[in-house]
């Protein structure tokens, strides 16, 4: 029998609650009092909380660990872009050299033997005859008739562009108003000064080219009455299809216009787009034209038509002759890939990449420099039109290829 001393011990451990059934106990037992159960409950749920609060705060780290690394990653990978890019440049690879396919008219050199046109210089005399009487120059169009380039990444959102009837037609074209439903105009562009307000849009990453004549913005929208897309450029001739396009033959400016970088670099790498005064016929072209807006209804003999190429002769030793820097350089492409005409102009004239090109990315006007302070229409004094080579009508067409 257990001693008094021990059973006053023994009671003293019990306690008095309302057990968990809601009757009056006495236990020595406390969670099965309802009170310490209820702590007990919560404390569990507290604890559980916790630990789902640690697992939330463990998963919210790694996500952002994740979003961090991915971040790097795009980073990194921006880098190596921009890295491969300044190498590209490095390596003398431009934008311009490879926009359509490589073995476009553009890119492809003229042999030194190539048969000339029967007429060659007698057309060669007419390209004389309209420098000396529209001016007595050629120059090169900068800030008017000619396009800035704008590269749209493959970010940039896209808007639709509305064609707006400036010929006062009376109908709007179809086909026009799709190749215009998506366009990834850049915030900052704006079309060309003049009444022509040209602009161009070039997207690597779709391998699209759009081209607008008469662009304009209103009231955040974005018109313009003519122009095309050019799609799968890399693998195209480098020609808009049928009617579009913005120059009179279907010819676009990421093809035949100069640009700074080129200058810059000493080389250019693609025949050059150039425009007369006076063309042969409308009806009448040259491949690569699609069409043209010539007008000869007197039947001038020896006009030029539009789509014709032709070249300096290859034997000029254009280093020895008295012209600017970058005369020089667009005469050496002249005999490497050529002219060809794209378009009718006020004067003979040659376009140079927009200038807006480059200053509505934040960057100075080049061409003061690069034409080393002389006018636009100074720079290719010196240069031997006398010395033109034309080439055959259609030179260069392959047979499967129709006008």
């Amino acid at each position: 029998m257990a001693s008094t001393a021990v059973m006053d011990v023994q009671a003293a451990d019990y306690i008095k609650c309302t057990g968990t059934s809601g009757k009056t106990i006495y236990t020595n037992m406390p969670f099965m009092c309802a009170g310490a159960a209820i702590k007990a409950q919560e404390a569990t749920k507290a604890a559980l909380a916790a630990q789902a609060a640690k697992e939330a705060a463990a998963k919210e780290a790694a996500a952002k660990a994740a979003a961090a690394a991915a971040a790097a990653k795009a980073a990194a990978e921006k880098e190596a872009a921009t890295k491969a890019a300044a190498a590209a440049v490095k390596a003398n690879a431009l934008v311009t050299d490879a926009v359509f396919s490589p073995d476009s008219f553009w890119y492809t050199p003229i042999p030194n033997d190539v048969e000339l046109h029967p007429y060659s210089a007698q057309f060669a005399q007419e390209v004389v005859r309209q420098k000396k009487a529209y001016y007595g120059t050629v120059t090169i169009n900068t800030t008017k008739y000619s396009s800035p380039v704008y590269v749209a990444d493959a970010n940039t959102p896209t808007v639709r562009v509305n064609q707006w009837d400036c010929q006062k037609k009376g109908y709007k074209d179809s086909g026009l108003l799709t190749q215009w439903a998506s366009v990834p105009v850049p915030s900052y562009a704006v079309p060309a000064e003049g009444t022509d307000m040209e602009m161009t849009v070039y997207q690597p990453s779709t391998d699209t080219v759009w081209e607008f004549w008469k662009a304009k913005k209103e009231n955040g929208v974005w018109y313009a009455c003519w122009g095309g897309r050019l799609e799968n450029a890399s693998k195209s001739n480098g020609v808009f299809y049928k009617y579009y396009g913005t120059t009179a033959t279907s010819l676009p400016f990421l093809g035949g216009q100069i640009t700074a970088e080129e200058l810059q670099r000493g080389e250019i790498k693609h025949a050059i787009g150039i425009a007369l005064v006076d063309t042969e016929h409308w009806n009448i072209i040259s491949w690569p034209a699609n069409r043209s807006d010539g007008w000869n209804g007197n039947k001038v003999p020896y006009r030029i038509a539009e789509g014709q190429r032709f070249r300096l002769d290859p034997t000029v030793d254009v280093d020895s002759l008295k012209l600017s820097k970058a005369g020089k350089i667009i005469a050496k492409a002249a005999q490497t890939y050529g002219f060809v005409v794209w378009d009718k102009a006020g004067s003979v004239s040659l376009r140079a990449q927009n200038v807006y090109s480059y200053t509505k990315l934040g960057k100075t006007n080049p061409y003061p420099a690069l034409f080393e302070n002389k006018a636009n229409y100074a720079v290719m004094e010196g240069f031997p039109w006398d010395r033109l080579q034309f080439l055959p009508m259609d030179y260069g067409k392959p047979e499967t290829t129709s006008k």
